[in-house]
């Protein structure tokens, strides 16, 4: 019979060879051994597809790299082929050329050309492009003959437009960039053709009584317009020169001997504006070393000082020579200037400054500019000697003490003449009226001006596509029935047509000030001499 205690905590019998402790240690190294084979397979299996994922990955980026070899490869040949053609093309457009000349004569080229210079023409074949890219030197005497004909046919027709239109200038350029990166010839090559180019459309102009053309050695402005200023430079005309800019090159032997005010294409097919510099330009594109008087208010101090043809003029400071010109202008050849500057480098950049100037104005007109001004280096506060029997209509003074001159230079100055300051800063000013009070100088302050210059922009509005907007308005009668109700056709636009040259008042303008304005440039004091 078993007891209670027994049935309630059963227990295993051991042998004497085999105790618990050894008995658990049996299991759990049974269990390790079982499990360890099962973790070592797993990671050998990862391993593998690892091993077999990378391969699959270096395999497609292989393909991958062979596949774009082959499709440049396939381009590299389609280059080389289009570029063959090209050439072939050229050859072939040549030999055509001359067939029809011997065939057909001019009629065909003339009509052709009748057509290219007409207001609207239409689009040139691929083969009529590039044979009037040929060069000059691969044309026959035959074709070069009826080209010179067609010019001038061409010059009767259009009268005074010599340029093309956008339409004809973007396909010469298409065809001149697949040229280019097909044979990619030299830029000195280039620009001989172009050159060549520039002389084939030279037109005969009709000149107008007293109009010469430009010449070598006159001073130049060049300019190219889009919405604003974008590109302006003076240069000299000189032979075997270039005229360089961001949108092209032209050359100065392509200038010479046209009329002024006309629009010449660099070889990038950009029109740019070649006009003769004014003395305003001249003035404000110089060589300069110190700051100039500026041309609105070189106006203001000529108005002040009322100076006319025959005045004998005093100025100080002679600085880069701008007030110097002015002055010289205004006197004629009859009166006389007498420009004196303290330092030996302003001086001398005045006297290089006005002699040019001369020159230039002597090849535009045929005629010399009055050498009418004398520039002294000296300081005028200590040349008495220098003012000596002299008297001055008008004094202008351009320093930065004006005040310590006066005692030297009113006893030089005619009653009731004006003496003009030009003074940066207000600072200036009123150290100056000072110097008059303590001076006690028969002197009077008429007018302390400053003078802004505000530029506008007045332009027809136009569309994001180019096009001129239209205006819209009412009109008795427009857009009613006959019963009086508006229709429909009343919120249209009033001109609705395309016309390329709409009629007068029929395009809205935008009227605004320029976004970009002069600063402040100097202060003008107007001092009067009185009799006391």
């Amino acid at each position: 019979m078993i007891s209670y205690s027994a049935a309630i905590s059963p227990k295993k019998h051991f042998s004497s060879a085999e105790s618990p402790q050894s008995s658990f240690s049996a299991f759990f190294t049974g269990w390790d051994r079982h499990h360890s084979f099962h973790l070592v397979t797993f990671l050998n299996v990862t391993m593998a597809l690892k091993v077999a994922l990378h391969r699959l990955v270096f395999t497609h980026r292989t393909l991958t790299i062979w596949a774009s070899s082959q499709r440049h490869s396939r381009h590299r040949d389609l280059l080389v082929n289009l570029s063959e053609s090209v050439r072939d093309t050229r050859t072939f457009s040549g030999a055509a050329v001359k067939r029809n000349d011997n065939k057909e004569g001019t009629s065909d080229y003339s009509r052709l050309s009748t057509k290219v210079t007409s207001r609207k023409r239409r689009p040139l074949s691929p083969l009529e492009r590039i044979s009037g890219l040929l060069p000059q030197d691969a044309l026959s005497p035959e074709v070069m003959q009826l080209r010179e004909q067609e010019s001038d046919k061409g010059a009767e027709i259009q009268g005074s437009v010599p340029n093309r239109t956008q339409v004809e200038v973007g396909d010469e350029d298409i065809v001149k960039k697949s040229e280019h990166q097909a044979h990619s010839p030299p830029v000195g090559a280039e620009e001989l053709d172009t050159g060549s180019v520039h002389h084939r459309e030279k037109q005969v102009w009709a000149a107008l009584p007293g109009e010469r053309l430009l010449t070598c050695g006159e001073l130049l402005v060049a300019e190219y317009r889009r919405k604003r200023m974008e590109f302006r430079k003076m240069f000299q005309l000189q032979t075997g020169a270039r005229l360089e800019s961001s949108w092209g090159v032209i050359l100065h032997n392509d200038i010479a001997g046209q009329p002024a005010g006309q629009f010449l294409k660099t070889h990038r097919g950009v029109p740019i504006f070649i006009r003769r510099a004014s003395l305003e330009d001249y003035v404000l594109c110089m060589k300069r070393g110190p700051a100039i008087a500026y041309p609105k208010d070189a106006a203001s101090m000529l108005m002040m000082m009322d100076v006319t043809e025959g005045d004998c003029v005093l100025e100080s400071g002679s600085g880069s020579g701008a007030m110097s010109l002015f002055l010289s202008k205004a006197v004629g050849s009859k009166g006389s200037v007498l420009s004196v500057e303290v330092r030996e480098d302003h001086h001398r950049r005045a006297v290089l400054n006005y002699n040019r100037w001369r020159t230039s104005w002597s090849l535009r007109r045929g005629e010399e500019w009055p050498d009418n001004v004398q520039f002294h280096k000296a300081d005028l506060c200590t040349a008495s000697s220098l003012l000596a029997g002299r008297g001055f209509h008008a004094v202008a003074l351009d320093l930065i003490n004006p005040h310590l001159v006066l005692p030297t230079v009113i006893p030089h100055l005619h009653p009731g003449a004006v003496c003009a300051v030009y003074l940066a800063n207000i600072t200036q000013v009123t150290d100056l009226l000072e110097g008059v009070r303590c001076s006690t100088l028969p002197l009077l302050c008429e007018r302390v001006i400053e003078l802004p210059l505000r530029e506008w922009v007045v332009a027809p509005a136009l569309q994001k596509d180019g096009r001129y907007c239209n205006k819209k308005g009412f009109h008795p009668g427009f857009g009613l029935s006959q019963d009086g109700e508006a229709s429909e056709e009343s919120d249209k636009d009033l001109t609705t047509e395309e016309d390329p040259d709409p009629p007068f008042g029929s395009i809205p303008y935008i009227a605004r000030p320029h976004p970009e304005q002069m600063s402040h440039t100097a202060f003008l004091v107007k001092l009067r001499k009185c009799v006391q």
